[in-house]
């Protein structure tokens, strides 16, 4: 554990000339750039890009005809099996190589910043198909979960959760006891090596060191970015934007020099190596354009510590009418279904008279005797999909939808609201973006907020909540 203090002892960086130094290479570079994101909340850094909810070639062939630079594909696949995973990330690198047809791109799996998901199986499925397009192989992998509006910083190779005025190592938080996608080491070298079961060694890593990008030393990491060979994963230290920042103006400079790398990252790296600029968080006004006169929908789906206490504290705001799912009834054939249609039916009666509404499931997560990995993310699954179903199953258009957790967010833009391209608004609180539905979505050009389920302090629920509602 280290004092969250430490984060001000570095010498910062000119963040000015770093800032125009990355403008300059990625107006230079001719690549497009996809982020593959496995859950919602991957656009929590960016604004005014599109976000496609399939990978279809359709979908990736819109996205490289868009002048803007970056563009997202939603593959939820932290809600997938293995075998699931792996069928759709060969099919994406088919598609991607399909539709670009030998125009360069960089590909970014943009996954949690607390570690969770299926790694290293995803880049290793996309290395393996794409490397069969062409006569290079990828020379690295780049790993940078640094996030800080989500409180996540690597320092000296190991990745921190910040709790209070304390920076956690990240394997001994809650995060890291996921019964899915659960792990023991906090040094990203180690993680490195736990999670591909020892075929990359941690000693073998490449380490951007955080004095090295303080000192701005670019030549360093271009020839560290440039020794790389045989997929050699590279592990980036971050504990603000800027040093990502400098990190992307080196690796620019070692792609025009013919290297190739995937890219395993949270959503800062997203947005520095896309160069997409800060925006002022976003207002009532900006999201909510339809004067209705309904309520809103707030759907509360992640389990972690953090989101109940957000939820505990949303409910200082006593307009809003609260509605527990018993989640538990999972385990008893249909009755989760009823329960479902049964809140369907009290949502509608309430936001037609103007009243916002919070639908929770239990606080208290299911646990089953002799339980597997693979039964548990089934289970949570079926859960995702009552839930999803209130909003699905909803015959009044709301003014609004919110959305609290990675694969609940998922299951409600994609197949509840039937979105299948949004355009992301910006952010309603730090590291919490807003989409706008389009036109083909069942209820077009509403705001729908995705929050997911790690991230804000105890009140930034009941804050997001205030600005959709008028109330600060």
């Amino acid at each position: 554990m280290l004092k969250a203090s430490i984060l001000d002892t570095y010498p910062k960086a000119d963040a000015s000339l770093v800032h125009e130094l990355l403008s300059r290479e990625v107006r230079k570079s001719p690549c497009k750039i996809i982020a593959l994101d496995d859950d919602p909340t991957g656009v929590q850094t960016v604004h005014d890009i599109s976000v496609y909810t399939d990978w279809s070639e359709d979908s990736i062939r819109q996205g490289f005809s868009e002048k803007e630079k970056l563009f997202f594909i939603l593959t939820n696949s932290r809600s997938f099996t293995k075998e699931q995973t792996r069928e759709v990330h060969g099919e994406i690198g088919e598609n991607l190589e399909t539709v670009a047809d030998g125009r360069p791109y960089l590909l970014i799996s943009r996954s949690d910043s607390t570690l969770r998901g299926h790694y290293p199986l995803e880049t290793e499925v996309l290395r393996e198909t794409i490397e069969r397009y062409h006569a290079w192989n990828f020379d690295g992998e780049i790993l940078c979960p640094f996030f800080a509006e989500g409180g996540r910083y690597t320092v000296g190779d190991i990745h921190y959760v910040k709790y209070g005025d304390d920076l956690i190592p990240a394997a001994e938080t809650e995060f890291a006891r996921d019964k899915t996608f659960g792990y023991h080491c906090s040094s990203l070298p180690d993680y490195v090596e736990e999670k591909s079961r020892g075929n990359y060694r941690a000693e073998e890593v490449i380490s951007i060191s955080l004095e090295d990008i303080r000192a701005m030393n670019f030549e360093k990491i271009e020839n560290q970015l440039t020794e790389a060979r045989g997929f050699r994963k590279i592990v980036v230290n971050a504990i603000d934007n800027t040093d990502v920042e400098i990190f992307a103006v080196a690796l620019y400079r070692a792609i025009s020099r013919g290297r190739h790398f995937l890219f395993r990252t949270a959503a800062a790296f997203v947005k520095a190596v896309a160069d997409i600029s800060d925006r002022p968080l976003l207002t009532r006004d900006e999201m909510i354009t339809e004067q209705s006169g309904r309520g809103g929908v707030i759907i509360i789906g992640s389990h972690t510590e953090k989101t109940t206490r957000q939820l505990e504290d949303l409910r200082k705001i006593e307009e809003i009418r609260f509605l527990e799912m018993n989640s538990d009834l999972v385990l008893e054939g249909q009755a989760l279904a009823e329960e479902a249609a049964r809140i369907v039916g009290e949502i509608e009666k309430f936001i037609q008279l103007g009243e916002t509404v919070a639908v929770y499931t239990r606080r208290t997560l299911l646990t089953v005797e002799n339980d597997s990995k693979e039964e548990a993310l089934l289970r949570s699954v079926k859960i995702s999909q009552a839930v999803q179903s209130v909003v699905g199953n909803l015959k009044v258009k709301p003014a609004f939808v919110l959305a609290k957790g990675g694969i609940t967010s998922s299951d409600i833009g994609v197949k509840a609201l039937k979105v299948k391209k949004a355009r992301v608004l910006g952010q309603i609180q730090p590291g919490i973006p807003v989409w706008k539905t389009d036109s083909k979505s069942k209820f077009p050009d509403i705001p729908y907020v995705i929050f997911p389920g790690n991230v804000g302090k105890d009140d930034s629920l009941y804050q997001a909540a205030a600005v959709l509602l008028g109330k600060s």
